[in-house]
C-alpha cells in the first residue's frame, strides 16, 4: 500500500491535476496546479513549499559518532560544527560514489542524515565496536521546504531565528509553539529553508505556514516544479545525472566523485589524514589523472537549436520540462564523446540548458559538442557549449 507523508491531508485537497507518483513508497505530487510554471515562478520570484518528507532520515548519535561518520563519508565530517548542515556523500572502496544527501549537526555526538535511498543496514554494517547508535527516524519526522527570494520573510513572521540564520547553518526554535529544526537548505539553489517537524505536530505547523505566507501568495510545488529549478542550479540527481555503485554490474554504470564534479570536497585532502571509505581509489585518481570523463553544464546555440526545426517546417519546441534521459554527445566529426543526461528549456533565462559528462579533455569552459535530438524519427544535432555550473545563482541564496 502507498504510504503518505504528515502533510497529505493538506495537500490531496490541493491537487487539481491528481498527478501523483511513488516516491520511497509514499504518494507523491508531480504537480498541484495545471500550469507547472507556476509552482516554478513561486520559486523564483516568491515562496513554494515542497513536502520533502519521503526522504529516508536517519538519526546517527553517540560519543564516536563524529568518528564514525568521518570514516563513512567522504567529504570530512569534522568541518561541519554544532548548528551547521553540510552536503555529503559516501563512497564504495574502489572510490565510486553510493549516494549523497545532507547532514545536520545538532551537537558534538548527535546527527540527522537525509538520503534518497534505503541506507541503513549500510550504515550500520560500519558500526564496529564503535559508541554510536543509528537509529531510523523516518517517520517521526514531516520536512518542509520553504524556498523563494520572500521564504525569509514568511518565516521570520514565525520565528525570529529565520531573521539571521547564515546559510547551510540549522536551530532549534518553534512554530505555533511546536518544536522543530529549521536549517538554512533546499535543493532549488535559491533562497530557502527545510523544516523537521514531529508527525503529530505537521498539520498544526503546516496551518500556520500556510497562513502566514497568504500575503505572498504562498504555492505548494509539486516534483516537476522541483526539478526546473534543481537543474538551473546545476545539483544532480540520484538516478538521472549518476547511479549508485551499489547497483551497478559494469564500471561503465559508476562514477567516481571527481567525475561528478565533486573534486572540490578534496581540496585538502594532502592534509587529512582521516581514513574513509573509497580514500585510496579518490587520491590514486587524483594522482594518476584517470577520470575518464567530467560533469559539465551545457547550453545549447539557440540559432542552431531553432534552424534545426524551421528547416523542417516545425515551430522550435521550449518545452520546459525537464528531459531526464540520455542525449549523446559528439565532436564536429560526429564521433561520439559522451552524453546528457538532463536537458530543459530554462523559462528565466530563455535557453536550453543541460547537464552533461565529457572526457576531460573536452570539457573545459567554452569547449564546443554537438547534441544528438531526434526529430521526427531522425537525428539531429545542435551544438552546444561548455558553461559555468549553476546556470542560476542569486545573490541572495546565500546572503
Amino acid at each position: 500500500m502507498v504510504k503518505t507523508t504528515p502533510f497529505y491531508p493538506r495537500l490531496a485537497p490541493l491537487s487539481e491535476t491528481m498527478q501523483w507518483k511513488h516516491w520511497a513508497g509514499y504518494a507523491a505530487a508531480q504537480n498541484y496546479q495545471f500550469s507547472t510554471l507556476t509552482e516554478y515562478f513561486a520559486i523564483r520570484s516568491g515562496v513554494a513549499v515542497f513536502d520533502t518528507s519521503p526522504l529516508f532520515k536517519y538519526r546517527i548519535k553517540g560519543p564516536d559518532a563524529e568518528h564514525f561518520l568521518a570514516g563513512g563519508l567522504a567529504r570530512d565530517i569534522r568541518t561541519c560544527q554544532p548548528g551547521q548542515a553540510q552536503y555529503t556523500i559516501w563512497c564504495d572502496d574502489a572510490g565510486y560514489m553510493l549516494e549523497d544527501g545532507v547532514v545536520l549537526r545538532l551537537s558534538e555526538d548527535e546527527f540527522l542524515l537525509t538520503a534518497a535511498e534505503p541506507n541503513l543496514r549500510y550504515f550500520a554494517n560500519l558500526i564496529g565496536r564503535r559508541q554510536v547508535e543509528i537509529t531510523d527516524v523516518s517517520r517521526e519526522y514531516g520536512i518542509l521546504a520553504v524556498q523563494g527570494p520572500h521564504s525569509r520573510t514568511v518565516l521570520a513572521q514565525l520565528t525570529k531565528t529565520a531573521v539571521d540564520l547564515p546559510y547551510f547553518h540549522l536551530t532549534k526554535t518553534k512554530i505555533a509553539q511546536k518544536p522543530v529544526i529549521l536549517s538554512r537548505t533546499g535543493y532549488t539553489g535559491d533562497l530557502g529553508f527545510e523544516i523537521w517537524i514531529k508527525t503529530e505536530d505537521a498539520l498544526t505547523v503546516w496551518d500556520t505556514l500556510m497562513a502566514a505566507g497568504a500575503d505572498y501568495n504562498i504555492t505548494p510545488m509539486g516534483l516537476w516544479a522541483l526539478k526546473m529549478a534543481r537543474l538551473e542550479a546545476g545539483l544532480l540527481l540520484l538516478d538521472v545525472d549518476f547511479s549508485s555503485s551499489r547497483y551497478a554490474w559494469i564500471a561503465e554504470q559508476r562514477e567516481t566523485p571527481l567525475e561528478l564534479g565533486f573534486d572540490w570536497m578534496f581540496r585538502k585532502l594532502a592534509g587529512d589524514e582521516r581514513p574513509f571509505i573509497g580514500r585510496q581509489a579518490i587520491e590514486n585518481e587524483i594522482k594518476n589523472k584517470t577520470s575518464r570523463w567530467k560533469t559539465v553544464g551545457l547550453m545549447l546555440d539557440w540559432q542552431a537549436y531553432d534552424q534545426t526545426f524551421e528547416e523542417l517546417g516545425l515551430i522550435p519546441p521550449k518545452d520546459t520540462m525537464p528531459l531526464e534521459e540520455a542525449h549523446s554527445l559528439y565532436d564536429a566529426d560526429r564521433s561520439y564523446l559522451g552524453y546528457a543526461t538532463s536537458l530543459m528549456y530554462s523559462s528565466l533565462l530563455k535557453r536550453h540548458i543541460g547537464i552533461g559528462k565529457l572526457p576531460p579533455h573536452f570539457s573545459k569552459l567554452g569547449s564546443k559538442a554537438y547534441l544528438e535530438l531526434m526529430v521526427v524519427h531522425r537525428p539531429q544535432y545542435v551544438l552546444a557549449n561548455v558553461v559555468r555550473m549553476p546556470f542560476y545563482d542569486p545573490p541572495h541564496k546565500r546572503q
